[in-house]
């Protein structure tokens, strides 16, 4: 850890943390776990385990607000509506109740020294500047998913009038911000069209941190019942709105010698599951266990990632840095301009067609298939990739960077603040945009990368972590009612979250990666 982080006291406002074992939660896990092994007291606000399925977990049925400690680190939970069926309105009611039931200062906590934020969601990131705003201390929040934009792209209901609120109410906390973080450089022109400064912007990617495949792949598949010869196509992570994952029904209906997975869980996994109506080659399958899921990637042929078309430049799926750590050609159905798009031919380690469209899945698929050499460069891409810049060290050492910087600038003279601090370990470097790449891209190389700090124009992406753990939790009484359906129930008749004084109020953005 970096060394201006030593014996701090930090706060992490994240709504998703371990136990929740895809999208952020992990990333905040990791990252306070991290700190607190640095020897830094670090506390996090954050909700209760409900992500990817939008169900609360059982264990904490009931609970209104808990204290736990978990590997070093002080968690204080508290309770929020769950909505399991995804509206722009219910979304507002979601926020709403993180926005209550967070505001009261973390017990115990005392002043810390810097507070950091992951956003989604947007309540969080209120949460944690006002925050900061109290203790006069550095705010920095790290954007994973552009919740206005997400707003409008996404294909959620009602989420045309809610773009412009809860744009609003992002720019309204960013602008608040000390430094921004962002996981990909395509964010970066997006966040200061918000009135952010960009030298007050750092790309900081996420990380790949499932570990390698291990076991043989004729194995895994045999375990999975999938044939020998068999063309498996397996996506895995949130089945939300925004993947448009119905193009993996229809892919399936439209070639039944290809075997079609979607592994993982979310709101629409039930519409997804009616809408296939039993074919044969078309499997759903839980979350795999920490230890089996990168050999269950391994084990495809070919791993997808798909968008709507509509989405263009709202974020970016974490699922591509396990995807590529895997070693398995990657598919991207997505529009061609985005960053995901951006990402996977830069890597080196799949290729890009139309989104929503089954007939140019195939077909890339069926030219893969034939040219087996083509697609063993793109699987052996993945993995090199994430060696050369998507580490564990690499990406925690970036995020120790930032708040090596925000420290100093706080404690730095108004009139003269320092230069950005330079990450330990070498960060990517800067790229330029990648050119609009036709359908079916010519055989990839893997670009080198020279060390450069973590400023915005550097390299990114995602990851689909899987963990878990237990934890000891302390129960304490709870003096407000608890959030829940009420506050589902009156986003549906109109209702919009709080929000600090002149400030808009938001509906918030879409499901999404995490």
């Amino acid at each position: 850890m970096a060394s201006s982080g030593l014996s701090r006291r930090l706060l992490l406002v994240s709504t998703n943390y371990a136990p929740e074992h895809a999208g952020i939660g992990p990333y905040a896990t990791q990252i306070a776990e991290h700190w607190a092994a640095g020897g830094a007291e670090v506390h996090v606000l954050t909700g209760m385990p409900h992500y990817p399925a939008w169900r609360l977990d059982p264990a904490y049925a009931g609970v209104r607000r808990v204290e736990e400690d978990r590997a070093g680190v002080r968690l204080h939970r508290r309770g929020h509506a769950v909505p399991a069926r995804q509206t722009a309105l219910r979304r507002a009611g979601f926020e709403l109740s993180v926005l209550r039931g967070g505001r009261d200062e973390p017990a115990g906590m005392g002043r810390p020294d810097a507070v950091f934020a992951q956003m989604p969601s947007l309540a969080g990131g209120l949460l944690a500047a006002r925050l900061a705003e109290r203790h006069q201390v550095p705010f920095v929040p790290i954007v994973q998913d552009l919740m206005g934009a997400a707003a409008a792209q996404s294909g959620i209901r009602g989420g045309g009038p809610a773009s412009l609120a809860a744009g609003l109410v992002e720019k309204h906390a960013l602008r608040r911000a000390a430094l921004v973080g962002v996981i990909h450089e395509s964010f970066v022109a997006k966040v200061a069209a918000m009135g952010v400064p960009a030298e007050r912007i750092r790309v900081v990617p996420n990380w790949s941190h499932v570990r390698r495949p291990s076991r043989p792949r004729e194995e895994m598949r045999a375990r999975l019942g999938w044939r020998p010869g068999q063309t498996v196509l397996l996506h895995s992570g949130n089945m939300g709105i925004k993947q448009g994952l119905e193009v993996l029904v229809e892919t399936a209906r439209t070639a039944p010698e290809t075997r079609v997975v979607l592994m993982g869980d979310g709101n629409q996994r039930e519409h997804l599951r009616g809408l296939a109506g039993g074919l044969p080659n078309l499997d759903f399958l839980a979350p795999a266990a920490d230890e089996e899921f990168a050999d269950v990637l391994a084990a495809a042929d070919f791993l997808l990632v798909t968008q709507r078309a509509s989405v263009q430049d709202m974020s970016l799926p974490s699922k591509l840095t396990s995807y590529f750590a895997a070693g398995r050609p990657v598919i991207a159905s997505v529009f061609e301009g985005s960053g995901t798009a951006q990402e996977v031919l830069r890597s080196g380690a799949g290729v890009v067609v139309a989104p929503e469209s089954p007939r140019d899945l195939l077909a890339a698929v069926r030219q893969l298939t034939l040219d087996a050499p083509r697609a063993a460069v793109l699987a052996a891409a993945g993995p090199v990739h994430v060696d050369a810049h998507l580490s564990r060290e690499a990406g925690l050492a970036r995020i120790d960077a930032l708040l090596s910087e925000a420290l100093a600038r706080a404690s730095a003279p108004a009139a003269a603040p320092p230069a950005p601090a330079a990450s330990p370990v070498p960060a990517a470097s800067p790229v330029p945009a990648a050119p609009a790449a036709p359908t079916r891209p010519p055989r990839p190389s893997v670009p080198p990368a020279p060390a450069q700090p973590p400023r915005a124009g550097a390299e990114q992406p995602g990851g689909e972590p899987e963990k878990g753990g237990a934890a000891g939790r302390e129960h304490t009484a709870q003096e407000d009612p608890a959030p829940g359906p009420a506050e589902e129930e009156a986003a549906d008749r109109g209702g919009e979250p709080e929000v600090p004084a002149g400030a808009p109020a938001g509906e918030g953005g879409a499901d999404d990666e995490r």
